[in-house]
């Protein structure tokens, strides 16, 4: 938002520079960009009186002309432009002064003429497009008063020398506007705030039936007024006009359409104006669009439209898509005369939804997206309606044409000091709290005691609850002198043990695998159907995106596995030679019965590759394998007192060899396994890559019921013992480690696999097991252990048919 310092001023008596501004409007909740200077580059530009104007005399268009700019003698200019003539007041750009694009004003000599400085035009002086001649200026300003020769142009007509950028946040629509501004600085600093003053003369009779309005869905549009006037010729608009909506980086049109630009950015209310004569039926209907109605809009494009849009229209077609873009039939032209001036409120969420999908984003639908003040029409189109019968002579018509299906009521929020002061951590005194609400535009009702009931204004849509109300005392007091104090949260007994938040259960996953070693990788939801097809997975179910940021970027992600591969890709173009990195993040896919018609689901994701250990000398030179990522997917389930899964071999889109994960209930948890070579060659992987995908909605679903058993940390000593077992090779070592767990045994702690052998050219695989024996209460011998140790021994070869 573009905020002219000097328009501000005329609303409010501030009296700071444009900077400290900026500065207390940060302080505020909004963020300055820049202070911007609009006509810098023309400061040096200076006014000048023509005295005499005659033809060159060695050209058939060139004049030679004098001009007093203040200075001891006139100057000499040749200019070439038709309109030139004695006794006007021009700008004049004398030797040495600068114009857009950085041209610098030297003497020079036209076909033998001196000529000293420039007689400017508009394009010149980067105001306006025109160059069909000079600039002619009017004699007084816009403040009334006498503009004398040797004036700089942008003091004498009052320039706005200093626009504030300020970037305005979606809730705060209520400084879009240069009266919103005011009104926060007036609350701020107590200042009044004074709306601009206007006379509105109605003449002939009540014409406020004569073009009926109709609205068929008061929740599309809660409100609809017009205004007709007669007689309106069109033209340029004042210079005061133009050169402000330039400043603010509006371009002027006409004084018809200039108007309600100038209203749109003083008020913050888009207004629209129609040719009364091209409405059809002389009528007004504000109604929902059908499927497949069509709209060619002012900039003469064709909308298609969708059921929902809102349409404006009269007794036979569409004449505006309501709050986005007028239509092109009954547009003001230069041969328009009489006018019907619409000024409307429509739902947000109907027009934002219907200016992302047609791509029109225009200023006024992004003030209507976001909440348009209405309690500030009837003044809005009044002072519209005036400006528009001094600027082009038109009659205004008596009487208002409206509709209010919706009238606004005022939401009420509840206050609490005492919980102000909770949130905040710091002390506030009632008269502090109703006089900052109050100066917002509140009505607050104290009459019941600590919780207040408070009555928000038209313009504040963002204060819905009691927070919101919290945070703005908050600003007035001063965000930078609130207190460090941490707030007293009592834990009560009935909260202890309650279920953990998803939040809370995906920190915690984070913090584990972090802790593990594990990188955090952080991908966009977004990416191409064409990363989705390399990968082998279905077109059924996918979410496309109708205007994706780029177009490697056009539909949501149905696996985390794109993402992942990319960074397993970049990482080793950087030159990394191990890599290991996680993400939790959602997956998506259609899903008709949902609200929004997309499911989410919440994946843990896993990608191993290169070095198992990091370069060092301490460490042999070993790849990471599938042991690896099997033991990171084993310790997670321990990590969250779940059993482990059933691991079962699998056909996979893009795993070879994939092994799904089932939980003893039956339900699939995930998969995990490698990168099919041919695929990770196109992400740069020379050696295996290792990936395990995992359902953490389901993981985070079964640990709330996992129960947590705590033990005595062990002070007696272990016993280990090694077995290597002579099995087929077909064998699973699932099936050794399960028998020699279900071996009956009151000893044994546990049991872990130490290392596998295949002989080549055989059928036979040597399978060691890792055995740890202890007893809680002493130090076990070691001819009770070889005897545990032979025990299970003969309890797995005669259950399995294996040797030892």
């Amino acid at each position: 938002m573009l905020l002219s310092f000097n328009w501000l001023k005329e609303f409010v008596p501030y009296t700071g520079t444009a900077e400290e501004l900026g500065d207390m409007l940060t302080m505020l909740g909004l963020e300055l960009e820049e202070v911007l200077h609009p006509y810098a580059e023309i400061e040096g530009v200076v006014t000048g009186r023509v005295l005499t104007c005659e033809a060159h005399p060695d050209s058939d268009h060139l004049h030679v002309c004098t001009v007093d700019v203040g200075a001891e003698e006139p100057l000499n200019i040749v200019c070439g432009a038709p309109n030139v003539a004695a006794g006007q007041l021009v700008v004049v750009a004398p030797v040495g002064s600068t114009l857009p694009g950085g041209l610098v004003m030297k003497k020079a000599k036209l076909r033998g003429v001196p000529s000293f400085g420039m007689i400017c035009s508009e394009r010149e002086l980067g105001l306006a497009d025109d160059h069909s001649g000079i600039l002619v200026l009017p004699e007084e300003n816009r403040s009334g008063r006498k503009v004398m020769p040797g004036e700089k142009f942008v003091d004498a007509y009052e320039l706005d020398k200093e626009v504030l950028d300020i970037s305005i946040t979606p809730n705060r629509a209520d400084c879009l506007s240069v009266y919103g501004f005011a009104r926060l600085v007036g609350a701020y600093l107590n200042l009044p705030v004074t709306l601009p003053s206007f006379h509105l003369e109605e003449k002939g009779e009540d014409m406020s039936g004569a073009v009926p309005v109709e609205v068929r869905d008061g929740d599309l549009c809660p409100s609809y007024r017009g205004r007709i006037l007669k007689g309106a010729k069109v033209k340029p608009s004042p210079a005061w006009m133009r050169y402000r909506l330039h400043g603010v980086g509006v371009r002027a049109i006409s004084n018809l359409v200039d108007v309600t630009n100038y209203i749109l950015m003083e008020l913050g209310q888009p207004l629209h104006a129609f040719d009364h004569n091209k409405l059809a039926g002389g009528r007004i209907i504000v109604r929902p669009a059908e499927d497949g109605e069509k709209l060619t809009t002012l900039d003469g494009q064709e909308r298609l439209l969708k059921a929902g849009d809102g349409l404006i229209c009269d007794a036979e077609k569409p004449v505006a898509l309501a709050g986005v873009m007028g239509g092109l039939e009954t547009e003001i032209t230069d041969e328009s005369e009489s006018v019907f001036l619409e000024c409307a409120v429509f739902r947000p969420r109907s027009i934002r939804v219907t200016a992302r999908r047609l791509g029109l984003n225009s200023e006024a639908s992004y003030r209507y997206e976001r909440g348009v003040d209405p309690t500030n029409m009837a003044f809005a189109l009044d002072r519209a309606t005036a400006l528009m019968a001094e600027l082009s002579g038109a009659e205004v018509c008596r009487g208002v044409c409206e509709c209010t299906p919706n009238p606004w009521q005022a939401p009420v929020v509840r206050f609490r000091r005492s919980r102000a002061e909770a949130l905040l951590g710091v002390e506030l005194t009632d008269d502090f709290c109703a006089k900052t609400l109050e100066s917002l535009g509140c009505t607050v009702d104290r009459s019941a005691g600590d919780e207040w009931s408070v009555k928000t204004p038209g313009w504040r849509y963002d204060l819905t609850r009691e927070a919101d109300l919290i945070e703005e005392v908050a600003i007035f007091k001063g965000v930078d002198n609130l207190g460090e104090t941490l707030p007293s949260i009592p834990q009560s007994l009935s909260s202890f043990g309650a279920p953990e938040s998803r939040h809370a259960f995906m920190m915690r996953v984070k913090n584990w695998a972090a802790g593990l070693g594990l990188n955090e990788a952080v991908n966009y939801s977004f990416v191409g159907n064409k990363d989705l097809d390399f990968l082998g997975l279905p077109e059924e179910g996918r979410v496309n995106i109708m205007n994706p940021l780029t177009a490697e970027q056009d539909v949501l992600r149905t696996e985390l596995a794109p993402g992942l591969f990319q960074n397993v890709r970049q990482n080793i173009a950087q030159g990394a030679n191990g890599i290991r990195l996680f993400e939790v993040a959602e997956a998506f896919c259609q899903d008709p019965s949902s609200d929004t018609t997309v499911k989410e689901v919440r994946h843990l994701a896993m990608a191993l590759y290169g070095f198992r250990y990091d370069e060092a000398w301490a460490h042999k030179d070993e790849d990471l394998d599938y042991v690896d990522l099997k033991g990171i997917v084993e310790k997670l389930f321990a990590f969250l007192h779940l059993p482990e899964p059933s691991f079962a071999m699998v056909e996979h889109p893009y795993l070879a060899p994939a092994v799904q994960m089932t939980m003893p209930d039956g339900t699939v948890v995930g998969v995990i396994g490698r990168l099919k070579p041919a695929l990770a060659d196109a992400y740069l992987a020379r050696k295996a890559v290792w990936y395990a995908d995992l359902d953490m909605d389901y993981l985070r679903a079964a640990s709330q019921g996992a129960k947590t058993v705590f033990q005595p940390l062990p002070v007696f000593p272990a016993v280990r013992r090694d077995i290597t077992f002579i099995t087929p090779r077909a064998m699973h070592v699932d099936a050794v480690l399960s028998a020699v767990r279900g071996a009956k045994t009151n000893l044994m702690e546990s049991v872990e696999l130490l290392d596998v052998y295949e002989p080549k050219g055989g059928e036979e695989r040597h399978i060691t097991c890792r055995l740890t024996f202890r007893k809680a209460d002493r130090t076990l011998q070691d001819g009770e252990v070889d005897k545990e140790r032979e025990k299970i021994a003969s309890f797995v070869v005669k259950s399995l048919g294996v040797r030892v």
